[in-house]
């Protein structure tokens, strides 16, 4: 008998839960067809030490899959060791001890209509896991906070699909009977599930290399629909200015052999930021000098850095659980906005990500979609992938930048990478990061995460007193939102100058009155 969650209900943050078993090490192979794929697994599950509950059942997220054959500890379990779902898998009779999974399932991408997990597209195989895509794979523990080493072997007909990629180095890769061929990946840096990525067609390649800060040589690829190679110059430019002001402003470097760029006509995002293999519409790679505009090239450069710059912020460190999206959404849309400015006009670029804010992200703050940018509940967790959490996420960084100047947030930055590369970490840990390495206290700027709504400032009163030469400004803060939420008062940093009759900076000092 089958039996499966309600979907629909409400998931609270509140109500987080470590996970009772984390997996050390994937193993997956891919046996590609054109109708239906075979994917077998081996899971080395162990312990959590965080966990503290009942560890003798454990759930494993998995939806629309064929199960073939299922093995614990080599071993195929009985009737009462497991129970097969409707949206996954119930193991029982587990000892809280490190054990191994093998499963083998059919699914069939050339009929996934919902581009979630593995679908055959435009004669590709191609993937999307962000969010919970990875359970239309295989069965697995689908949450960010399981971070594990993948090794993917990828088997299909070498004519059809000369290209198999995955994430991280390729290890190995020959021919096989029937005029298969393979190719084996291997990530040496453990992420969570929705990061993992799988590519398989035949395309025109682009190929470059980079040279790290630590001379480090690394191989770059952008693979393209055939007759389109010329489209994608910009590009690859693009990417190499990534690297090189990450390197230069934030102190990250490139970490594996490759990086590769694969541009999907159908893909249904705008981009992802798999690690290693990131995956585009081609709308954000493709540009001819013939007929692109200013905007699509500018839309290129941001979009390559702002997707590269995940590699640290958002795949390192990735997210504990989805409510702290804008952990990573937040924050490398700041870092892409920065590089942006960098390579442009700063001014220009500040007035583009201004007037978002003004007609997207207020308009959506003053309706009944109003949220925090980290929220506290949600049905269906694709639906928060707002202007908030990445727009109004990014002005909440930008603000902690000003708080803290150039110097103290580079120092919080580099002590959030020290502190928390390779976990799943919230968005308190990185403003804790960031106090940290500043000793600066945040915690009433802390309302940003928590509170919705559009906070309006106005000048109340202003008194010049001529004998103490002094100005005296009074500013009132309003919060409106459709919920009519009262909300606590809001840290805004506000930058103030004087000017004298000729238009002159005036040198003055400033003491700040908080009431």
């Amino acid at each position: 008998m089958k039996s499966s969650e309600n979907s629909s209900q409400i998931k609270y943050r509140s109500d987080y839960q470590p996970s009772p078993y984390l997996i050390e090490s994937t193993a997956l192979v891919f046996q590609l067809k054109n109708e239906g794929v075979l994917v077998k697994s081996r899971l080395q599950f162990i312990s959590n030490p965080l966990f503290q509950g009942d560890a003798t059942t454990l759930k494993l997220d998995g939806e629309r899959l064929q199960l073939q054959s299922l093995f614990l500890n080599g071993i195929r379990p009985n009737s009462s060791q497991y129970q097969l779902l409707d949206d996954g898998i119930l193991l029982k009779k587990l000892e809280g001890k490190a054990f191994i999974f093998e499963s083998q399932v059919k699914i069939h991408p050339e009929t996934n209509t919902l581009l979630e997990g593995l679908y055959r597209s435009g004669g590709k195989f191609c993937t999307q896991c962000e969010a919970q895509g990875f359970r239309h794979i295989t069965y697995y523990l689908d949450r960010p906070d399981v971070l594990s080493l993948f090794t993917t072997r990828v088997e299909a007909d070498k004519s059809e699909y000369p290209s198999l990629l995955s994430n991280g180095n390729c290890v190995e890769k020959g021919d096989l009977e029937d005029g298969q061929h393979y190719a084996v990946w291997q990530d040496p840096f453990p992420k969570p599930c929705y990061l993992f990525a799988l590519v398989a067609g035949d395309f025109d390649l682009l190929e470059d290399h980079f040279d790290t800060l630590s001379g480090r040589r690394v191989s770059l690829q952008i693979f393209v629909d055939k007759g389109h190679l010329h489209q994608c110059h910009h590009a690859m430019v693009s990417l190499k200015n990534a690297m090189k002001w990450d390197e230069e402003k934030f102190g990250r470097e490139y970490d594996l052999d490759i990086f590769m760029v694969v541009a999907v006509g159908d893909f249904n995002m705008g981009a992802m930021e798999n690690k290693g293999l990131n995956i585009f519409n081609t709308k954000y790679v493709l540009a001819d000098d013939k007929s692109a505009t200013d905007d699509d090239f500018l839309g290129i450069e941001s979009v390559i850095g702002h997707e590269y710059f995940h590699n640290w912020t958002g795949n390192r460190i990735t997210c504990r659980d989805w409510f702290q999206l804008s952990l990573k959404e937040g924050l490398t849309v700041f870092r892409d906005q920065q590089f942006s400015a960098d390579l442009n006009s700063s001014a220009v670029k500040r007035i583009q990500d201004v007037q978002v804010i003004r007609s997207a992200q207020f308009a959506e703050d003053a309706g009944p979609m109003a949220h925090p940018i980290r929220p506290d509940s949600y049905i269906e967790m694709n639906n928060f992938y707002t202007v908030t959490v990445y727009n109004k996420g990014a002005e909440v960084i930008r603000m902690m930048h000003t708080l803290l100047g150039a110097e103290g947030f580079r120092q919080g930055m580099d002590h959030y990478f020290e502190a928390h590369d390779g976990h799943a970490v919230t968005c308190e840990d990185y403003v804790k990061a960031l106090e940290t390495a500043t000793s600066k206290d945040l915690a009433q700027f802390r309302h940003w995460y928590s509170q919705a709504g559009t906070p309006t400032v106005t000048v109340a009163d202003e008194v010049w007193d001529e004998h103490q030469q002094s100005l005296r400004i009074t500013l009132k803060q309003e919060t409106n939102t459709i919920t009519l939420q009262q909300n606590a008062p809001f840290v805004i940093p506000i930058k103030l100058a004087l000017l004298n009759a000729k238009g002159e900076d005036m040198l003055v000092s400033y003491q700040q009155v908080v009431q």
